[in-house]
């Protein structure tokens, strides 16, 4: 019984160890191959399971382990409130455990290795699917999103997004397993092998390119970091202002800022608005700031210039440009002042920029660095047209918002021409969040078949092209200094684009047609037997 005991323990600390391996394909360690065999030990541990409750145990484990391995960065804002955070996320790879169990556990015959192929990546999906909803803490540390530089898994992203990568990752770690721990099953594990390459050299080699389709010269201003202090906002702007400043006499399109660049409403400081507005005079340039401040109730950017772009931040801002609280927007500005394009940021970072429940769970304040007031969130995306060059239109994305797939394919099916989210990591300034964070840019872009700008504070800042590839140099966490890029500008449209999280459908599909069809089996080994009926009984013949 001892034996037993210790073996019990020694396969709960091999989960939840098993579940943190996935973490070193992401930046900053970046091993992107490993990705490919990171699930085998877990996989391995849970095909072997005495029983279905054990294998939902080391499950939720191993997601345990999987999201504080991903988001140890947030020990510094969140704490102790990490470990239950990521005991509920755990929960949601139960699903995936068992169907680990179901179908690789034993010695599958070729029909159910088969099947294992297909069916343990989908359940994965799902678990990829609930923890990315925003108030979980979003689509942060999807497995696909570890081959961000790898350009044939950008090529599949572009057909079905990051989730179609994530499937594919997932299958080979499947076949692995087969092939490691099924002899007998190593002609279906060769197949999905096979399978996959095939389907990514066919991408590779078949799916169409975006169509470059003329350049734009894109100035990113990073001030780097500065010191904390009641004056660190203004100090922030001064920086800013000079390595803006440092760009007159370059040909540049656009000046873009990090987020949280502007401390101040600019229609309450006018005289920043004014010092903008001359910043752009002197480069000969629109720049896109982000403001981070309170917004008196009622009020708007104060100018007047164009009734279109007016009526584009009517539609984008909705009820909130009436609302007064704290808002994080990129606001576009001109040698005249603020054109009137805001956009404000719509999907918040929980606990950092609200809290969830806050009447509940307010007490996370005095164990971290948890928001002390809730921001205010945008109604729907904008999209700003840019001054000086006809037909480029401009969709902003506000730091957590370029984890979303959704948020860039919509405004790329708007129109978008060039994607920009404007971020800040200066919390997480030592840790592994800015490559993570900048990593992303990479796959919206190969996704929508449009360029995007990562521009931040205090790094790293990258640019990507319509296909995911790095554009110039990124600029590091220790670096203060503009750099300008010539951005290639693209046209047509991406499959995934055009149809979406096709992906999470067919996986959805799948799923429910193996719920369906082990419901009707069980309901079919239920039906009661009815009893035989007895003969009759002879009649007795004289």
């Amino acid at each position: 019984m001892l034996l037993a005991k210790r073996t019990r323990w020694w396969r709960a600390a091999a989960a939840f160890v098993a579940g943190t391996l996935p973490c070193l394909a992401f930046p900053a360690p970046a091993l992107w191959w490993f990705a490919y065999a990171a699930l085998v030990p877990w996989m391995l541990l849970l095909r072997s399971a005495p029983t279905g409750r054990r294998a939902a145990l080391e499950g939720w484990l191993g997601g345990c382990g999987l999201i504080l391995a991903l988001h140890h960065w947030l020990l510094p804002s969140l704490h102790v409130f990490l470990v239950p955070l990521a005991a509920l996320l755990g929960l949601l790879w139960i699903p995936w455990a068992l169907l680990v169990r179901e179908f690789l556990g034993g010695t599958p015959a070729g029909g159910r290795a088969g099947t294992a192929l297909v069916l343990v990546p989908a359940g994965w999906l799902l678990a990829e699917l609930a923890r990315s909803w925003e108030g979980l803490g979003g689509p942060w540390g999807l497995l696909g999103a570890s081959q961000w530089q790898v350009p044939p898994a950008l090529r599949l992203a572009s057909v079905g997004g990051v989730w179609l990568v994530s499937l594919v990752v997932v299958a080979v770690n499947c076949a692995l397993v087969l092939l490691v721990a099924v002899p007998g099953a190593r002609v279906p594990a060769v197949a999905g092998v096979t399978g996959c390459a095939v389907l990514t050299g066919v991408v590779w080699l078949w799916v169409p390119r975006p169509e470059v389709s003329g350049t734009l010269r894109v100035a990113v201003v990073q001030p780097g970091p500065v010191a904390d202090g009641p004056d660190s906002t203004d100090r922030r702007f001064a920086v800013g202002e000079r390595l803006t400043r440092e760009l007159s006499g370059r040909p540049v399109d656009l000046v873009v800022w990090g987020e949280s660049s502007v401390g101040a409403d600019l229609t309450a400081r006018p005289d920043l608005a004014r010092r903008l507005a001359a910043l752009s005079a002197e480069v000969g340039a629109p720049l896109l700031v982000n403001v981070d401040a309170r917004r008196p109730a009622g009020a708007g950017l104060g100018v007047g210039q164009g009734t279109a772009a007016g009526a584009r931040v009517a539609a984008g801002a909705g009820a909130t440009a009436g609302g007064g609280g704290i808002y994080k927007s990129s606001v576009l500005v001109g040698p005249a002042g603020p054109t009137g394009d805001r956009y404000d940021k719509m999907r918040l970072v929980p606990f950092g920029e609200y809290i969830p429940a806050r009447s509940l769970l307010g007490w996370a304040t005095s164990v971290g660095r948890a928001a002390g007031e809730d921001r205010r969130s945008g109604a729907s995306p904008v999209l700003m047209d840019l001054p000086g060059r006809p037909g480029i239109r401009l969709g902003p994305l506000v730091c957590f918002e370029s984890a979303f797939p959704d948020m860039s394919r919509h405004l790329t099916r708007e129109g978008a021409s060039l994607l920009l989210a404007q971020s800040a990591t200066s919390s997480f300034q030592d840790s592994w969040a800015p490559a993570q964070h900048a990593s992303l840019a990479a796959l919206r872009a190969a996704e929508d078949g449009r360029p995007m700008v990562h521009a931040t504070l205090t790094g790293i800042s990258e640019v990507h092209g319509p296909s995911g590839e790095r554009i110039g140099p990124a600029l590091a966490t220790s670096e203060s200094r503009a750099q300008v890029y010539e951005v290639p500008l693209a046209r047509g449209t991406t499959f995934y684009v055009r149809f979406g999280d096709w992906p999470l459908g067919a996986a959805l599909a799948l799923l429910a047609a193996y719920c369906t069809a082990e419901g009707a089996r069980s309901l079919g080994l239920r039906k009661p037997v009815p009893e035989p009926t007895a003969p009759p009984a002879r009649t007795a013949r004289g």
